[in-house]
């Protein structure tokens, strides 16, 4: 199936077990109760199994992801260094324009609570510049940003 270990370990749910205050055992109880208990460690399992082949899935695809880049930028060396100036550079821009931003929200707060045409207005004027320059910014930070290293395995 796969490396992950197994989660569950066996146990035994057989009818054999006595009743609370009664020495006899309750055993249609016991058998309904034992064939819900097989269906509910089953579906478990299925459950754990299809878990399992998501997290391959993604990390499959996050790996697919990281060796493109990887790829790109040893390819682009010159151009990976420009990105990670030009982040470096955008992030404190990026700051600025967010502490202005900020500050005209809280000014104008009570004029946002008050007039839905001034709430339109500052996010007519401020939402489009802010998810673009978030947009680049986010760009600039992934094409520069240094390759991950291989991980050592830690000495014990």
């Amino acid at each position: 199936m796969s490396d992950v270990p197994q989660i569950f370990s066996q146990f035994d749910i057989s009818a054999g077990t006595v009743a609370a205050g009664s020495q006899q055992p309750v055993t249609g109880d016991l058998t309904e109760t034992n064939r819900l208990l097989r269906d509910l460690v089953l579906a478990q399992h299925k459950s754990n199994e299809l878990l399992v082949e998501l997290v391959n899935q993604v990390s499959q695809q996050q790996r697919q992801r990281m060796a493109e880049l990887k790829a790109w930028k040893e390819a682009n060396p010159q151009l990976a260094k420009a990105c990670r100036q030009a982040a470096e550079s955008l992030s404190k821009v990026h700051t600025e324009f967010l502490s202005g931003l900020a500050q005209e929200a809280a000014d104008n707060a009570d004029d946002f609570s008050d007039s839905e045409y001034a709430l339109g207005e500052f996010i007519d004027r401020y939402g489009p510049r802010l998810a673009h320059f978030n947009g680049v910014l986010q760009l600039f930070a992934q094409l520069g940003a240094p390759l991950p290293q291989p991980e050592t395995p830690a000495d014990g």
